[in-house]
């Protein structure tokens, strides 16, 4: 197996962006959804306005441009191809971050903390919160490779996140992430490779206990309240991805639209306002499963976690690694510090935030930046 990290450069066959094109002008609408909200999924208005912006007024060559320009690489991992940005800071003692996206996002979701991360003076903070990022897409998602085979789970891509560090040659180095990134993350702290200084979740996975649920505050039984609301409403993407991925990846693989739908149903439930967001950037991560066809590939992530799952069991209950936690308070799910408390031994950082939810860096780039340097400075 080759250790050879290469420089990667995206240069998409125009043959490819007019198949899009025509695909998209080809579109067939399903009729109004028969409520005025968004509990049937995706509003038709929504989807035709993105549809008519993505086949007229979206230019792919500016997202492929900003890509190029940040630092893409890739490297061969436990026989798999991974794509990543490696964005290193000018200031000599920046701390080596390892950043993981989740789903339906990309490396796209952090374009707007990579600059303060790395770069902290030129954006109004200081040199000693610097960040040296790595930021990998996850297998099967964007331009890594897609396995051909079952087996990569969680557990195996942290294994392959360590191993990535370790072969960028970094000694010391912190980790984070949200959504399928907390996960990741969370595993690699269990694990405690060397050199590993503390992670930082600003989704953080855990199953309230019967006797928390018992005596949970008002604060606390709101929190249940939201994790079975979503458990009631927003979750068939999930019991979908996880069960059957291959009956939905055809309408992923063959439609932009219907891979649009599904993409954009997520980001409305789960964004504290999604009208909000810029709606070429929703493009530009829409596209990172287009171009590669990995619509498919990445919902199997969710199959392989619950197979991982029923054959291993829950990970362990307690988290060794110093760890920060950053409540956004539109998260599908979030925990109260007491709950952090006895989930992770060493909590160096507990903050509920008054604005933001799922996507956390792409929504409050600015409260995400300043959590993650509260989060690694007494780690450093």
């Amino acid at each position: 197996m080759s250790k050879e990290i290469t420089p990667f450069q995206l240069s998409i066959p125009q043959a490819d962006l007019d198949d899009l094109q025509a695909r998209l002008a080809r579109t067939r609408f399903p009729d109004r959804e028969t409520v005025d909200d968004t509990s049937q999924g995706p509003q038709l208005a929504r989807l035709r306005a993105l549809v008519e912006h993505w086949s007229g007024g979206y230019d792919w060559r500016r997202c492929e441009a900003l890509l190029n320009g940040l630092g893409q690489h890739r490297t061969e991992i436990d026989g798999l191809g991974i794509h990543f940005l490696h964005v290193r800071s000018p200031e000599p003692g920046a701390l080596p971050l390892l950043m993981t996206h989740g789903w339906p996002g990309s490396v796209l979701e952090f374009r707007h903390v990579i600059g303060p991360l790395t770069d902290p003076v030129a954006h109004g903070g200081k040199a000693e919160d610097a960040f040296h990022l790595v930021l990998p897409t996850l297998p099967g998602f964007g331009f890594s490779d897609q396995p051909t085979d079952t087996g990569w789970n969680v557990e195996r891509i942290a294994d392959a996140w360590i191993e990535l560090m370790r072969r960028l040659g970094y000694e010391r180095w912190a980790a984070q992430g949200g959504d399928w990134g907390s996960y990741v993350t969370s595993t690699i702290g269990h694990k405690m490779p060397a050199g590993l200084v503390g992670i930082h979740l600003n989704m953080a996975m855990f199953e309230p206990t019967d006797e928390e649920r018992a005596d949970a505050t008002p604060h606390e039984q709101k929190l249940l309240d939201d994790a079975q609301r979503y458990d009631e409403c927003y979750s068939g993407y999930n019991k979908v991805q996880s069960t059957r991925p291959q009956a939905v990846g055809f309408g992923l693989a063959d439609s932009p639209a219907g891979l649009a739908a599904w993409i954009d149903s997520f980001v409305q439930d789960a964004a504290q306002d999604a009208g909000a967001l810029d709606l070429d950037e929703l493009i530009d991560d829409i596209m990172m499963y287009w171009l590669p066809n990995a619509g498919t590939s990445a919902a199997r992530l969710y199959w392989e976690v619950n197979k991982a799952m029923k054959d291993n069991g829950a990970p362990p209950p307690v988290q060794p690694a110093p760890a920060g936690i950053s409540a956004f308070p539109d998260e599908l799910g979030n925990l109260s510090r007491r709950w952090a408390e006895k989930r992770f031994a060493n909590l160096v950082h507990f903050n509920e935030l008054e604005r933001g939810g799922h996507f956390a860096a792409w929504e409050a780039p600015e409260l995400f930046v300043g959590e993650l340097r509260t989060a690694f400075r007494s780690l450093r």
